[in-house]
């Protein structure tokens, strides 16, 4: 006789939900919390809107009405339209470079070359997969290879669980790492008014760490495995299963290397842009849009297929892009009500008088612990950085900590968490019960916390910019 599976009594709140809860928590808090206001100056130097310290006062209040309450919601699209569309661009130009097959084929050909050297096999996957996590923020894109990891992994000894951590854990480390990726770095950097993938050699720095890390601990696990196969945390389910039919997976040909050039050429043009001609999100979004037109083509697209595809990766993005509106009523909500200064006034209060790294180690926790909530890291990043912001100015810390503490919060979670969509898609993929993965996972994510914590207290040592 079959026993019932009990239902959990408790379900995480669709995504949208919590947001839109939080819009009317703002709202209601614009009746009860004083309103105020601190003065504002700019700062000659950077051009930045700096608060002036001690310039606190109250205000008459100013509710927000229950109409207000659903006016915010455009008016957050509105202010968060660059950005926007900026995700939907790049991510539109990823579909096109997709839909050629290159990086099916150019990953299956990569892991495919090092069968029969396990020892190599581990690292190099987690490298390459985290290439594509620190320059396009590699997640939900990542599941399509989960099957061929695992198809590898076993047929060497190991299981699926290591299988499945060295594709998506090498692309978490990248996603860590954030150099260059447009949809955490960029779109943080860009509200807190710092330069756009400025501080990129401590990221570089902080990502072969976390890296290194990651590669380690799937090697002990695996290799582990592969000594004694009881020690999987998915024996009893390993036992069941057989390697998985990779014969159906593209070949690299021509036309897929031009294709790897092409977005070789283009991400390096982006670079110089960026750092010699002041580049920024609307000069980026045209030069991918180029890149993956050019791609297209060269991957044997034609102009149908290359739009369609545009339209088909754009369309997968729509969940994380619109949630960058939605959170942006959050703070539309605040600063109509007159309140956001009076917050961000007593949480200065409140950590002012602790030591700087306990106050950056505070806002790294807080950012983890928000991700549970809006697990789009763009989305996080146009809800907290308004506020965050202004502390971090008051504090008298870079505004650069203030991205690296959202960054490391942010991706630090991303792997554990159970309303992580590229999770629960790589769990599903492999056959892994999500508590097995917590079981190997909680570990590294301890480590990878250590780290952050870490990192964070040096970049306010050096004063990092």
């Amino acid at each position: 006789m079959r026993e019932k599976k009990k239902r959990s009594w408790f379900k995480v709140p669709h995504t949208y939900t919590l947001i839109f809860t939080i819009i009317i928590i703002a709202g209601l808090a614009s009746y009860v919390v004083p309103a105020g206001e601190f003065e504002r100056v700019e700062d000659e130097e950077s051009g930045r809107t700096l608060v002036v310290d001690g310039s606190y006062k109250e205000i008459e209040s100013d509710p927000v009405s229950f109409f207000e309450l659903f006016t915010a919601i455009p008016m957050g699209l509105e202010k968060g339209a660059q950005i926007i569309f900026y995700i939907f661009l790049v991510s539109g130009v990823f579909g096109i470079i997709h839909k050629t097959g290159a990086i099916e084929a150019g990953v299956y050909k990569g892991v495919r070359a090092l069968e029969g050297k396990e020892k190599l096999l581990i690292p190099m996957s987690m490298i390459l997969f985290s290439i594509g996590g620190f320059t396009m923020g590699m997640a939900e894109e990542a599941i399509i290879f989960v099957p061929i990891g695992i198809a590898i992994a076993r047929g060497m000894g190991f299981d699926a669980v290591t299988g499945t951590a060295m594709i998506t854990l090498g692309a978490a480390s990248g996603f860590f790492g954030g150099m260059l990726n447009p949809f955490t770095v960029g779109v943080a950097q860009s509200l807190a008014d710092v330069p756009l993938f400025s501080g990129i050699g401590f990221r570089f720095a902080v990502y072969i760490l976390v890296l290194g890390f990651a590669i380690w601990y799937v090697m002990r696990y695996a290799f582990k495995v592969k000594r004694n196969p009881e020690l999987s945390v998915i024996y009893d389910i390993e036992q069941k299963e057989v390697n998985a039919d990779m014969k159906n997976f593209a070949k690299l040909t021509g036309k897929h290397k031009l294709v790897f050039l092409t977005m070789a050429i283009g991400i390096g043009f982006n670079i110089y842009g960026v750092f010699n001609w002041e580049w920024f999100i609307t000069e980026l979004a045209a030069s991918f849009l180029i890149m993956g037109i050019i791609a297209g083509l060269l991957g044997g697209l034609n102009t149908t297929r290359i739009f369609d595809s545009f339209i088909d990766g754009a369309k997968a993005v729509t969940f994380g892009a619109l949630i960058v509106g939605f959170a942006r009523a959050i703070t539309v909500v605040l600063e109509e009500g007159k309140i956001i200064d009076t917050i961000v006034y007593y949480a200065a209060e409140g950590i002012g008088n602790l030591p700087q790294s306990i106050s950056v180690i505070g806002m790294l926790f807080i950012q983890a612990v928000l991700n549970l909530f809006i697990s789009s890291g763009s989305g996080q990043a146009a809800a907290t950085m308004p506020i965050m912001i202004p502390i971090t100015d008051l504090l008298g810390l870079e505004r650069q900590v203030a991205v690296l503490a959202f960054q490391y919060g942010d991706s630090i979670t991303n792997s554990i968490i159970p309303t992580s969509s590229a999770l629960m898609g790589y769990l599903a993929v492999a056959g892994i019960p999500y508590e097995r993965w917590v079981k190997f996972i909680w570990k590294m994510i301890l480590g990878w916390a250590i780290i952050a914590c870490f990192a964070l207290l040096v970049a306010v040592a050096i004063g990092i910019s």
